[in-house]
């Protein structure tokens, strides 16, 4: 921090502090005047300074990308991987296999990277509810193909010049996932989620940071474009370029092209069904809508949604331009109980294999009986929040258990539908039975001697550990003491615990004792 003298108006010193370093703006002149000492022909045109690279260069693989990657999958072949980890969807499933599939294998077409007549690439929007599984459809497909993926929320990003996220900090991102193969870079697919969000309202006076602005700053990346690698607005990436051009001579700049880079959007559309619906409407009025269209005005949301057209995106706040570039619209059902039924009984369950994987962290094995699925299933449909709903039922059942079973030394576990019912009676009952379980079967250890309790008893010795605030283990130990020897003396390898027993142990134990003496006079 440096500090500058100044006068004001009255002529008197004023002191203001001042940041060190360039900032970014000075960086970007000294980069100008850098490129026109280097190129003094051309001081105006600064888009030729330098190298310019796109595509595959000097860093990347000089394989042909078309036999890096597995562009050879069939659509069907994409399905039925699809349908190992996703439960229903069918429909969508087969729009984005075939669309998907369809655009990488055409990447292997000779000729294809030339512009030709025909080329039209196959951009999809998703239309659903939340916790449907959008992004995890569209993550596992990238993950079997074998290409960089990249994943982000349309509402981070605002209009180039205003505070926010710069859409192409996105293609730059696919690099990076790509360890630095912009060739690969070049294959990969961008998935935006919550697109509905940056629809324009078309109610605002001021500018439209977040909705128009950000549809048209994405419209030259989803058809074709080249982007700096380095961002402009990156102070770290400017400072590079500085010291490179300094040691150099000549900054390298390196591109991406963004013409074979596949883009999906998605987002719950909330509102757009009632524009669907109005316009259905009115077509019936007037005997213009086909008999699928006049049924899906009186039907559920996912019906309506299966009917939307270009104009219904356009009033729900879309640019024209913007909609034109996603020619495939992929609707997802809501989930039903039955789904998420068949998503928990699924062996590739998620859901399931990482609350068994939590546990497991313990050294405790997990399962899970069927009537207990049915109950997750119920509480989950009462989340609302599609299979997001699953996590949340699991975990309002399950996190006690999770905090207090490592600590009794379980190493097994079943949730039963009573554990979902009633969660913490039934843990409370699990930690008392456990407790006593526990305390026999070190007795059995310790002595060997098979100790157990009549139901009655057992009853008895819940009442006493309660009354004393203590666990039946622990509340044995003390009654119990001297069980051990004396059973050992009595010659006992098994020993069942009364009612009677329990209401006075030392003085049964002494009785048994005196009863083997009288026997056995010889031994006094």
């Amino acid at each position: 921090m440096s500090f500058r003298r100044r006068a004001d108006k009255r002529g008197q010193a004023d002191w203001r502090a001042e940041k060190p370093g360039l900032d970014p703006e000075q960086i970007r002149r000294i980069i100008e005047e850098q490129r026109r000492r280097q190129n003094p022909d051309n001081p105006e045109g600064t888009e030729n300074a330098g190298v310019e690279t796109s595509g595959a260069g000097a860093d990347t693989p000089t394989i042909p990308i078309s036999e890096r990657l597995d562009f050879h999958l069939k659509p069907q072949q994409l399905i039925d991987h699809l349908d190992e980890f996703v439960v229903g969807q069918h429909r969508a499933k087969v729009i984005l296999s075939t669309k998907i599939c369809t655009h990488f294998n055409r990447l292997s077409l000779a000729g294809e990277d030339k512009d030709e007549v025909g080329r039209i690439k196959n951009n999809v929007l998703m239309i659903g509810p939340t916790g449907v599984g959008k992004t995890y459809l569209i993550r596992l497909i990238a993950k079997h193909l074998g290409v960089p993926f990249v994943k982000a929320d349309a509402t981070k990003f605002s209009e180039t010049g205003y505070v926010g996220g710069d859409v192409e900090d996105l293609v730059r991102e696919l690099v990076h996932e790509a360890d630095g193969d912009i060739e690969m870079a070049q294959h990969g697919i961008i998935y935006l989620d919550e697109i509905d969000k940056i629809a324009s309202s078309g109610r605002s006076t001021g500018p439209d940071v977040s909705g128009s602005g950000v549809q048209r700053n994405l419209l030259k990346l989803m058809e074709e474009t080249d982007v700096d690698l380095k961002s402009p607005h990156d102070l770290s990436s400017q400072m590079e370029t500085v010291i490179q051009m300094q040691r150099t001579g000549k900054a390298e700049r390196k591109k991406i092209n963004t013409r074979d880079i596949l883009f999906v959007v998605s987002g719950a559309f909330f509102g757009l069904e009632d524009i669907i619906a109005r316009r259905l409407n009115q077509g019936s009025m007037g005997f213009q809508v086909s008999e699928e269209e006049g049924l899906a005005a009186s039907g559920d949301g996912t019906n309506l949604f299966r009917q939307t057209r270009a104009q219904d995106l356009i009033e729900y706040g879309f640019e024209s331009e913007f909609i034109g570039r996603l020619p495939i619209t992929a609707v997802l059902d809501e989930l039903t109980r039955d789904d998420f039924l068949s998503i928990l009984r699924s062996d590739n369950s998620s859901v399931i294999l990482s609350k068994v994987r939590d546990f497991l962290a313990y050294d405790i094995d997990l399962t899970f009986d069927d009537e207990a699925l049915e109950r997750l299933a119920d509480r989950a449909i009462e989340e609302c929040t599609g299979a997001r709903g699953l996590v949340s039922a699991m975990e309002k059942v399950l996190l006690d258990y999770e905090c207090r079973l490592p600590s009794l030394d379980v190493d097994r576990f079943t949730v039963t539908a009573d554990i979902v019912e009633h969660s913490n009676k039934a843990l409370e009952e699990f930690i008392i039975e456990h407790s006593l379980r526990t305390w026999c079967t070190n007795f059995e250890q310790d002595h060997g001697i098979h100790l157990t309790f009549t139901s009655g008893a057992a009853a008895d010795l819940r009442q006493q550990a309660a009354a004393s605030q203590r666990l039946p283990g622990e509340l044995c130990a003390e009654l119990f003491s001297d069980y051990g020897h004396g059973l050992k003396l009595l010659e006992k390898t098994e020993y069942e615990v009364t009612e009677e027993v329990l209401s006075n142990p030392q003085e049964s134990l002494n009785a048994m004792i005196r009863q083997l003496y009288a026997a056995r006079p010889e031994q006094i």
